[in-house]
């Protein structure tokens, strides 16, 4: 994991919306709109958010030990799902409270300018943390497509901020045609749904950081190209016969666990089998320096195969 240049983005997310939240908590409390303090409760989530992710790298950073002997790689994918349950329960539902409330209740905001210049700030800085995040994330995706490359990320740290910062943009967005709706048309009423606007934009940005999230947390495999590459390298040694299955584990975002199960030829002895493993061991760790532990399985090609159909039978049982 680049832990360093994730750590550089995110302090600069954290500086920034720390900044923004206080100011917009001000404008809010010296307006009384509803669609500010929902923004404000917003940019609070946000940097709360950042300093756990910065807490998940330091702890996912520790070295293994015996409780852990894989590390603590996961403990990042950890607290990036807090962070998606945060943001639901603590930027969307208190947005969609003080949304609600202020529909029921209207009540007209004073010194509106005071909102447009806070708003017009925050997106100025907003965009330069968005524009940061994307930078970051557009360096690692290469040629994959935006979509894709979200899809397949094992580091959330990436995506997770870009999506903050998405969220941030609309909000400001949102919460500024709320104002000025509210004050041309003398509608306060408007000021509260444009905080309930918010409030679904950060509930859906929540199950999308959630849903990704969860699938690393759970384990998911390296990518198909990675998978790949191990299988050639086995598969290319003059000792294996058949290459039985290549099993793979992020156990961080840099860091995979390897299971290969390979046929040997049945005229090596023990020690030639041995040198074969160290071999292939240490060429796919000189292709993918990520893979941090490999288990070989030496296994008869035809035996794998029952095994497997049995598995199969009893699963569908």
């Amino acid at each position: 994991m680049d832990a360093n240049a994730s750590k550089k983005f995110i302090y600069a997310a954290l500086a920034g919306n720390t900044l923004i939240a206080i100011t917009k908590f001000g404008a809010a409390a010296w307006t009384g709109s509803s669609a500010m303090l929902s923004e404000a409760v917003h940019s609070l989530v946000d940097t709360g958010n950042q300093g756990l992710m910065l807490f998940g790298i330091r702890r996912a950073s520790r070295p293994a030990d015996v409780h852990h002997p894989f590390g603590y790689g996961p403990e990042l994918y950890f607290w990036t799902f807090v962070v998606a349950i945060l943001i639901f329960a603590g930027g969307a539902g208190i947005s969609l409270y003080e949304g609600i409330s202020k529909v029921r209740h209207p009540h007209v905001a004073t010194d509106v300018y005071i909102n447009y210049i806070v708003l017009g700030f925050a997106m100025v800085f907003e965009a330069g943390a968005w524009w940061v995040a994307y930078k970051e994330f557009d360096r690692r995706r290469g040629a994959l497509s935006l979509f894709r490359a979200v899809r397949l990320s094992k580091d959330p740290t990436v995506f997770t901020v870009l999506f903050e910062d998405s969220a941030a943009m609309l909000g400001l967005f949102i919460a500024f045609v709320g104002v000025f709706a509210a004050d041309q048309l003398a509608m306060p009423v408007l000021d509260g749904v444009a905080s309930i606007g918010i409030a679904i934009v950060l509930g859906g940005t929540a199950i999308v950081l959630a849903i990704e999230t969860k699938g690393l947390l759970i384990g998911e495999a390296a990518l198909p190209e990675t998978v790949e590459s191990i299988r050639r390298a086995a598969r290319s040694h003059r000792a294996v016969e058949k290459v039985n299955e290549v099993l793979t584990m992020h156990i961080g975002p840099g860091e995979i666990l390897l299971n290969l199960s390979l046929d040997f030829h049945g005229s090596l002895s023990a020690g030639e089998i041995e040198d074969a493993v160290f071999e292939i061991e240490r060429d796919i760790r000189r292709r993918h320096p990520e893979v941090r532990r490999i288990f070989v399985e030496v296994q008869d090609w035809a035996e794998h195969r029952r095994e497997r159909q049995v598995e199969a039978r009893d699963h569908h049982r």
